[in-house]
């Protein structure tokens, strides 16, 4: 009977990985073409994926950051900017751009765009799939490539790299900070918490669930079952039968979230610095929260955004000061598993 239950789930599951390839290719209509330079990728070139919205304040320094380590090109979707992010991107030499004004919500939250772009461009590749708020870091980032990280990756016969999302936040009110276009987000938001998270494993999907951290204790304190996911999986050696099922946090086939540790087998784990809490972040939840297309119109999301806009201040006398990949090791938040170290790691 046991046997009987796991073959039904498992084919529930590719039904349901089939359904959503069926409505990204459905939902690419809702895109259309603002600049294609897709003919410069080359046959080794690691690709980024995102979905974009009034992102100009983050948009110089994402680029500047994934560029230093190694991204070959960038598909982005554009929903509906009105910030000048679509006209920056547009004059990007490695950045094809596509524009929709369809609901994000009803694409799965950018997840049906994208996943038409990655059935198209990124199969056989190693692609990065993020937002434009997240810094993918992983152990020795500064002098190891992605392109290297690829091969360790490869090598040990890896076909995904999992990541914590660590929210970094200023002392202070989260909107009493100035910080430029192109600046490293990390000089505003220089604080972290280094405890406080938990893990469980949840068996349907086969992969790890991770909550805590800042946003846990401020606004979830007294329901934090309820509290952000912060486990994702935002770089994947691709193919076309791979979907997202909820945002990154987890894909199918299943196989794909485990990336986590198990009995004899120690896998690497990177860190994607969260960088929601720059100055914008209180006009932003205003905004968010009228539009609706974040969450449910009800529910814990609903107040939080309020919560949000009210400026809050994540900073206590526990916070730790960001100092980089290594530390985030000796924290256990980031985990080099058996990748090599680099020669001057």
């Amino acid at each position: 009977m046991a046997g009987l239950q796991r073959s039904w789930a498992r084919y529930k599951l590719r039904l349901r990985r089939k359904r959503f390839l069926w409505r990204a290719m459905f939902k690419r209509w809702q895109m259309s073409r603002v600049s294609l330079k897709t003919q410069l990728i080359q046959p080794r070139d690691i690709l980024l994926f995102a979905t974009v919205r009034n992102e100009m304040l983050r948009l110089p320094h994402f680029l500047s950051h994934y560029r230093k380590i190694g991204v070959g090109h960038f598909l982005i979707v554009d929903n509906a900017s009105d910030d000048g992010s679509a006209e920056f991107l547009k004059e990007q030499p490695d950045v094809s751009l596509w524009r929709s004004g369809a609901s994000y919500k009803a694409s799965r939250f950018g997840m049906d765009w994208l996943t038409g772009l990655q059935w198209r461009y990124g199969h056989g590749r190693w692609v990065i799939t993020v937002d434009a708020d997240e810094l993918f870091i992983y152990p020795d980032w500064e002098s190891r490539s992605l392109s290297d990280l690829a091969a360790d990756l490869d090598q040990k016969g890896l076909c995904g790299m999992g990541a914590l999302m660590l929210d970094l936040y200023p002392k202070g009110p989260i909107g009493g900070k100035k910080y430029a276009p192109g600046q490293n987000p990390t000089d505003v938001l220089a604080w972290f918490d280094s405890h406080g998270y938990w893990v469980q494993r949840q068996t349907k999907m086969d992969n790890l669930w991770t909550q805590g951290g800042p946003r846990a204790r401020h606004f979830f304190a007294g329901t934090p079952n309820l509290s952000p996911t912060l486990n994702k999986i935002p770089m994947v050696r691709w193919d076309r039968s791979f979907v997202y099922v909820n945002s990154t946090h987890n894909a199918l086939p299943i196989e794909l979230n485990r990336t986590y540790d198990e009995v004899g087998t120690i896998k690497p784990q990177g860190v994607l610095l969260h960088t929601k809490f720059l100055p914008d972040a209180v006009t932003r939840a205003v905004e968010e929260k009228r539009r609706g297309e974040h969450f449910a119109s009800s529910g814990p999301y609903y107040d939080y955004y309020d919560r949000l806009a009210d400026n809050p201040n994540f900073w206590s006398e526990e916070s730790v000061a960001f100092e980089g990949a290594r530390q985030l090791e000796e924290l256990g938040l980031m985990s080099r598993g058996n990748l090599d170290r680099t020669n001057d790691g």
